[in-house]
């Protein structure tokens, strides 16, 4: 949803899907790393880049705040405008925000620091922050704990935000040198039209070929039948939410 290749730009052919079948964040999470913000009388502005179809940006209004929606891909933003409306919106990345100098208060990132050059995008965000302003991370992550996730993720892949995740928190670059972290634990309930939508919002799902994809539904259903996931039946999902924030160091960059 950023910028890093092809993939990250690849969402806008499944926005409605991805509006419907992606969970919302926990609304403490986004209240943890907007906290250093809400310190000031002034009403914060902060930028949700890429924002995708708002998940994140209408939790940034829900704490006050206000927004602006970034994204690579104006399909996103055209769903976002209908499910936050209100919000200003611009296509940019990570790397490139149409912003000016330290003029935010913060910049959050939803799923998609991954996808992110982190040297150049902690540059460019720092560029737009004021001293003192947050820079946020966050990534709903589904819960290997239950055997069937773990089947489920040996099926749709673990993404790109876990492979990072092997190697340590997020990595930063200046202006910032120091991330906190919190997590919460959750679940969403979800029947096996949503899990499959869910899995179709995917990054690699919706780039793969069609022999592909059809491989991906069948391990699907075969999954499902497993589990006894049928029609209406629901079961819950579990998941933890990794939540980071730093905050831009007040001398010259």
């Amino acid at each position: 949803m950023v910028s890093r290749d092809n993939s990250s730009t690849s969402f806008g052919t499944a926005a409605e899907v991805y509006e419907s079948a992606r969970p919302e964040y926990p609304s403490d999470a986004v209240a943890w790393m907007l906290e250093p913000t809400l310190a000031s009388d002034r009403r914060p502005r902060v930028a949700d880049v890429g924002a995708g179809t708002g998940k994140l940006t209408r939790n940034i209004v829900g704490a006050g705040c206000d927004a602006i929606a970034v994204d690579p891909d104006n399909a996103m933003l055209n769903a976002l405008r209908i499910a936050v409306p209100g919000v200003p919106t611009k296509v940019g990345t990570a790397e490139s925000l149409p912003i000016d100098d330290e003029s935010l208060d913060g910049v959050l990132l939803g799923q998609a620091w991954h996808w992110v050059d982190p040297v150049a995008a902690s540059r460019e965000i720092g560029r737009v922050l004021r001293p003192g302003g947050v820079l946020g991370l966050i990534w709903n992550i589904r819960d290997e704990s239950q055997p069937w996730v773990r089947r489920l993720n040996s099926v749709v892949s673990r993404g790109g935000a876990m492979a990072m995740f092997d190697d340590g928190p997020p990595p930063i670059a200046e202006p910032f040198d120091h991330l906190e972290e919190r997590e919460w634990a959750w679940s969403r309930t979800v029947n096996r039209s949503l899990l499959t939508d869910l899995v179709r919002s995917r990054s690699f799902y919706i780039t793969a070929t069609a022999d592909e994809r059809n491989g991906i539904d069948q391990n699907l259903a075969t999954l499902f039948d497993e589990i006894g996931l049928h029609g209406s039946t629901t079961i819950d999902l579990p998941y933890v939410t990794r939540a980071f924030r730093s905050t831009r160091r007040t001398d010259d960059i």
